[in-house]
């Protein structure tokens, strides 16, 4: 498998998610290396969108989103769960990519169907907040002549306080993939 680029992160963001299905995520732990493959995200575009972490600015939580592309942004919800994103475009633009879902590949324990249930499978903490997905132990990768998948669009879960970006269809996931949160 092939590790992805900056240049791939360094993209509009809507293009940058939808590329990401059928990617693996990838994380060394304690040893044991774990693979997931990147069956549903959601698009985040920025301050504009009021959906966004990033449209409160910057604070102290979202300055990784504010930062270069290619990077995790790995928060905590509702004091139970950690999610990750992935930091898009040019430094400054604050838009990233969550991954909603995963499909189990190797050495992953557990439910993968929803933000939450992904990063504690796959042993995604707050300590990767800022990482640089282009480390030796944590990134996304490619696999050789990958079939493009079948891609649906949705809108995004659980957003419903952003007025008409509730409405946007930024959720995007493979059609037919058992591992997708809510089809």
């Amino acid at each position: 498998m092939q590790k992805l680029t900056r240049a791939f992160y360094d993209r509009d963001t809507t293009t940058v998610a939808k590329d990401l299905l059928g990617k693996y995520l990838i994380h060394v732990s304690d040893g044991v290396e774990r693979i997931g493959r990147i069956v549903e995200v959601e698009a985040y575009l920025g301050p504009h969108d009021l959906a966004s972490h990033s449209s409160k600015g910057r604070t102290e939580r979202t300055k990784i989103m504010f930062g270069p592309p290619g990077h995790a942004y790995v928060y905590m919800i509702y004091g139970i769960y950690d999610c990750m994103n992935v930091v898009t475009e040019r430094e400054g633009r604050a838009a990233a990519v969550l991954l909603r879902a995963i499909e189990p590949v190797k050495n992953v324990e557990g439910r993968t169907q929803g933000p939450g249930l992904l990063c504690r499978a796959m042993r995604i903490d707050r300590r990767l907040n800022g990482v640089d997905l282009l480390s030796d132990d944590f990134y996304i990768a490619a696999a050789p002549e990958e079939k493009p998948p079948i891609i649906v669009k949705r809108p995004r879960i659980g957003v419903e306080y952003a007025r008409h970006w509730a409405r946007r269809l930024l959720r995007f996931y493979i059609k037919g993939n058992r591992f997708v949160s809510k089809p």
